[in-house]
């Protein structure tokens, strides 16, 4: 674009939490308005709407069609954030309105992980470049605000004195995602690998990545990854996920894993070897949402952990109210000593990735992250699945993987 935009005007495709998280956390981002949000479902659709119209991000429009809602000369950039099987179908026909000319959209912005295969994540950056669309990977860890300042700290006084960083650890872990595709191997592309490694791995890079460098300078030598079932496999906890889904879940006979650890080696462009483990988990029992990351270097360490919070409540046993998150996502109890975010969104990082991307956007410019990094991201996972499937490391490259499917997303023939 030859002069910025004033004002981003986007349009949402997916109304489910991580929808409801991206709105939230767009109050505290200038220069955007949600003109418009398609969901095949009317009533989420209009939720999702009126949240908007709440939050002062509107008007916005519930389309009853996603072609509706590219041909609106209103809109601007599409953020993709509906379940991971529906992502590529809804990328193609984004590229097909815009190049056939019935699509002002510019921009693209998806949700991780980008896709459920390396092929699937190929496919959807080829066709974002062959629109001509600017793109962004949603990758919220990247942008937490612990991770921005500790990591231009540790850069700044730490590594430039005595050397680059070799070792980033990130964990995250709850009790488990809130709707039924996340636990359909097949929807959603595996288990808790796919839906939460794909953060640990990417923002393990950016930490271990020369801010003055591309993310790709990091070359991926090899990779080895573990999963089971810890969890809620065993008899009670999945008739608990029957239950809860209308018996849309079944543990018994279709698991995904619910625990995952992976190992990455990775390369500089001087030829040091660094390393990333990482592990997640859905059977986590604890106050919530728990990240924990950590950079180590030659004479220096950062660490962060998102429950370690300077604000903590208690609540005796005498207190009694519903069940909720109001004080942290996936919070498990409703007395005793909690922690409380103050801030959610913007410890989590998604305040700030948005406030990227619609900048970038906005005023033309390459994001931080794009789908060339979701591919990266994908092909790391499915690296580390595979590896899991035949108990050995898997080097790169690995051609071999392009079509590899995990065992829990394979469908039964």
């Amino acid at each position: 674009m030859a002069t910025p935009k004033e004002t981003l005007n986007i349009g949402i495709v997916g109304t489910g939490f991580i929808a409801e998280f991206h709105l939230k956390s767009m109050i505290g981002v200038r220069n955007v308005k949600v003109a418009g949000v398609y969901s095949r479902n009317g009533e989420n659709r209009q939720r999702i709407a009126d949240l908007a119209q709440e939050l002062a991000l509107g008007p916005c429009t519930p389309f009853e069609t996603l072609d509706a809602m590219l041909e609106c000369d209103k809109i601007d950039a599409i953020w993709i954030l509906s379940p991971n099987h529906t992502r590529l179908d809804i990328m193609r026909q984004i590229h097909l309105a815009v190049t056939e000319k019935r699509s002002k959209v510019f921009a693209v912005a998806c949700e991780k992980p980008l896709a459920r295969t390396i092929a699937e994540a190929r496919e959807m950056l080829r066709l974002v470049e062959d629109a001509g669309l600017n793109h962004g990977y949603l990758e919220n860890q990247v942008f937490c605000t612990p991770v921005l300042r500790g990591k231009e700290i540790i850069w700044r006084r730490a590594a430039s004195t005595t050397g680059r960083p070799y070792l980033a650890r990130a964990a995250e872990e709850h009790s488990g995602p809130h709707n039924a595709w996340f636990w359909q191997g097949d929807k959603q592309g595996g288990g808790v690998l796919s839906d939460m490694m794909c953060h640990s791995v990417e923002v393990a890079r950016h930490l271990l990545t020369d801010p003055s460098k591309p993310r790709n300078s990091l070359k991926v030598k090899s990779v080895n990854g573990t999963v089971a079932n810890l969890k809620w496999t065993r008899p009670n906890y999945a008739k608990q996920l029957s239950d809860r889904y209308a018996g849309k879940v079944d543990y018994i006979n279709r698991p995904s894993e619910d625990f995952a650890r992976g190992t990455i080696t990775l390369e500089d462009e001087d030829g040091n070897e660094l390393m990333i483990e990482a592990t997640t988990s859905w059977a986590y029992v604890g106050a919530g949402l728990r990240i924990q990351l950590e950079l180590l270097g030659p004479e220096y360490s950062m660490e962060f952990n998102s429950l370690a919070t300077g604000l903590k409540i208690f609540m005796s046993r005498e207190v009694s109210g519903e069940e909720g998150e109001d004080l942290v996502e996936k919070q498990m109890a409703e007395q005793g000593l909690m922690p409380v975010l103050e801030d959610e969104a913007g410890v989590y990082g998604y305040t700030d990735e948005n406030r990227h991307m619609v900048e970038a956007f906005r005023k033309g410019e390459r994001p931080s992250e794009t789908f060339e990094d979701g591919l990266a991201v994908v092909q790391m996972l499915i690296g580390l699945y595979r590896s899991a499937e035949i108990g050995q490391t898997v080097s790169f490259p690995a051609d071999d993987l392009e079509t590899y499917v995990p065992v829990v997303a394979r469908i039964p023939s």
